[in-house]
């Protein structure tokens, strides 16, 4: 069974502000996981940013200014015992503070956004979470139940937002991992940028599997996915091959009936309009100026992006979770949606 109290609290531990670091929050990772069940590697090299991650690292470029700051990509793995039937791939945005960048939050809404890591602190949960209990800890989902036949590769793109002189500003082309030319329209949509590259590996992993495999993203992405659907639900949007499985309706059922709920949206022709950059020397357009609250279909059209973005040009399955309104209200204890829902759907039938 699982409670309110279990999932929280790992998205609590991450929501302290010691997590405001990126630093000490990977060490806190690492220790956290058990090393005979869940491979932990930490990307931390600004010329590997550079090179594998260049839409990460342009966030990064103002942050690794000041040591602590500096960002660190988590990757996680988990392997079954058994033959592996099938392979979840899971990127979360762990951008560890928001200030926009150079477009900066003005106006009294940047408190909170200690609170844009919860989709990093959700990949986290499925790998391990845990509860006290008796002063004693308890592991669940893949630590504790120790699925049979699936392989679990998550990716917490652990960034913090800042703004300063070596800040990335709008009007930047840089071309991505997948080899996309990204036109930056608005720092303050970093969140995406942070999680294409890592798609983009993912992507490459779930290309040299030999088993059906489902690629997942899961942010507190937009403002306009709470206006859209509330402060209590998560968004699924599935890709047309994860649509075809019928994925979306299928976490929506798992959530009702765990109390993780979520609402379905999808992406469609106009959001592939809407990031095309329109001109000679760039592909992709990341963003445009306006929040996304006061931009139509602003929720869905990042998922475009991230596909673009990512060079997901092939028949792979992918969902984009936005977590903005689910993952809680600040400065209340972060709920951990969508870990119940997703441990439903994903590890039931192996355990």
């Amino acid at each position: 069974t699982y409670s309110e109290t279990s999932r929280a609290q790992l998205g609590h531990q991450l929501a302290k502000p010691l997590a405001l670091l990126v630093v000490p929050l990977h060490r806190f990772l690492c220790d956290l996981m058990l090393p005979d069940l869940i491979q932990v590697t930490v990307v931390k090299d600004p010329a590997e940013f550079e090179k594998n991650y260049p839409l990460y690292a342009a966030v990064n470029r103002c942050a690794k200014v000041v040591e602590r700051h500096t960002g660190r990509i988590i990757n996680l793995e988990y392997v079954g015992e058994g033959d592996i039937q099938n392979t979840v791939l899971l990127v979360g945005k762990g951008v560890t503070y928001d200030t926009g960048g150079a477009d900066i939050k003005a106006g009294g809404v940047m408190a909170g956004m200690s609170r844009d890591k919860c989709g990093a602190a959700a990949v986290a949960g499925f790998f391990q979470l845990y509860v006290i209990d008796d002063s004693e800890l308890i592991f669940q989902t893949l630590a504790m139940l120790k699925p049979k036949g699936i392989k679990v590769f998550g990716t917490m793109a652990m960034v913090r937002n800042s703004v300063g002189a070596e800040g990335y500003v709008a009007d930047e082309i840089i071309t991505s991992a997948a080899g996309a030319r990204i036109r930056v329209g608005n720092t303050d949509a970093e969140g995406r940028m942070a999680m294409a590259d890592c798609m983009h590996h993912m992507k490459l992993k779930a290309l040299a599997e030999k088993v059906p495999t489902h690629i997942l993203t899961i942010a507190t992405l937009t403002g306009h996915a709470r206006l859209a659907m509330g402060p209590a639900y998560s968004i699924v949007i599935d890709n047309g091959p994860a649509a075809r499985t019928k994925f979306a309706q299928n976490i929506q059922k798992a959530g009702h009936d765990m109390g993780d709920p979520f609402e379905i949206s999808t992406v469609r022709r106009e959001d592939y309009d809407f990031v095309k950059a329109h001109s000679e020397y760039a592909d992709v357009l990341q963003c445009n100026n306006s929040p996304s609250s006061r931009t139509p279909r602003g929720h869905q059209f990042p998922a475009a992006f991230l596909i673009r973005a990512s060079g997901l040009d092939k028949p792979l399955c992918y969902s984009h979770f936005d977590i903005a309104g689910s993952s809680g209200t600040f400065p209340q204890v972060p709920t951990g949606a969508p870990v119940v829902a997703m441990t439903e759907t994903f590890l039931k039938s192996h355990c």
